[in-house]
């Protein structure tokens, strides 16, 4: 999963890249994407290891890019390279700055600069989607293609996102490769001093969040980059002092897995222990895809046992024996935790 960070000059989307990922990229520098990777923490994987005491365990992760920001604070617009790099995230988040900023000469306007964000993305998608039906009236477009075009065009005229649109009014398939923003879920990251690091989103921002079904999280980027260079075992009484319950990285990839939907199966033995994000029902074929094609292509079944189900008895031969292991053919809907081991002939 690639989750974009964006944000205009000053709102602090570096430092939160930073601490997000252990990273130390020099703020303001560079006009390339900077990639960071974080593994996802499963309690579920760190059991499995300590039974299986595989050779090699690995997490489900999330990779951060942070997107140069090509725009300043006055809202120029989005540069073409800007627009591309952004187009290739799988997840916006937004850093929006609402704290004062002694580097800039304006105050903090979070809900403007949400409103100015979010009307580019509307016009650059209305561009590609302008662009798409005057090529119809050459072409003999797919019907199904033309009438969704069409509702996209009457959405983002209303100044509302693509995303908006309930999965019946509009086949997300036939968006592919297009690249529209307003597509992508959005996740939006209120930056606040220190002193209002615990307090909950004001209701005019989380009444905007909810119109433009986008989600939302408070954090203050100084305070987690404290959190990040602590010892893990220091961590918790500093969380508790400020009024948090935890760090704003699991509060992102709580967020972020649930904006697409996410959940995780495994893959267990002496070799692996493997988490596998994929979206919520996703059927048995497809997700054997997701470890390698040939088990996609040449699929028989999956062995499958739910991961409280394993706990229960501890071991694949405890699960055997006791007539729990579930055999499913390739349209059985793999549920978040499954234990897989697919069975396959190419």
């Amino acid at each position: 999963m690639k989750v974009g960070l964006v944000g205009f000059a000053g709102s602090g989307k570096t430092t939160v890249f930073n601490t997000m990922t252990g990273l130390g990229v020099p703020i303001g520098f560079g006009a390339e994407v900077r990639l960071g990777t974080v593994k996802v923490p499963d309690d579920r994987i760190d059991a499995l290891s300590r039974i299986f005491s595989p050779k090699k365990t690995t997490y489900a992760e999330i990779v951060f890019c942070d997107v140069p920001g090509e725009h300043g604070a006055d809202h120029r617009g989005l540069s073409r390279k800007a627009l591309q790099q952004i187009r290739d995230q799988d997840v916006l988040c937004l850093v929006l700055r609402a704290f004062p900023n002694p580097a800039l000469d304006t105050a903090a306007d979070p809900v403007g600069d949400l409103e100015a964000f979010h009307t580019e993305c509307v016009l650059a998608d209305l561009e590609i989607v302008e662009r798409r039906l005057d090529r119809a009236k050459k072409d003999k477009p797919d019907a199904l293609e033309l009438a969704a075009f069409e509702t996209m065009k009457a959405t983002l005229e209303q100044e509302r996102p693509i995303r908006s649109l309930p999965p019946d009014a509009l086949k997300r398939d036939l968006l592919r490769g297009y690249g529209l923003l307003t597509a992508r879920p959005l996740l939006v990251a209120l930056n606040r001093a220190e002193t209002e690091a615990a307090e909950p989103m004001p209701a005019p921002m989380a009444a905007r969040l909810t119109a433009l079904h986008a989600a939302g999280l408070v954090l203050s980027a100084s305070v987690e980059a404290e959190i990040a260079q602590m010892a893990p075992a220091d961590r918790p009484a500093f969380l508790e002092d400020l009024g948090l319950r935890e760090s704003a990285l699991a509060r992102f990839i709580r967020t972020a897995y649930g904006l697409l939907d996410l959940v995780s199966f495994f893959t267990v033995g002496a070799d692996e222990v493997r988490a596998w994000p994929i979206r919520r029902g996703t059927k048995a074929r497809e997700a054997a895809g997701r470890i390698h094609s040939d088990l996609e292509r040449g699929f028989i079944r999956a062995e499958v046992t739910p991961y409280a189900v394993f706990m229960a008895y501890g071991s694949e031969v405890g699960v055997r024996e006791a007539g729990r292991l579930q055999i499913e053919g390739k349209d059985y809907v793999v549920a978040d935790g499954d234990l897989l081991s697919i069975r396959f002939n190419v």
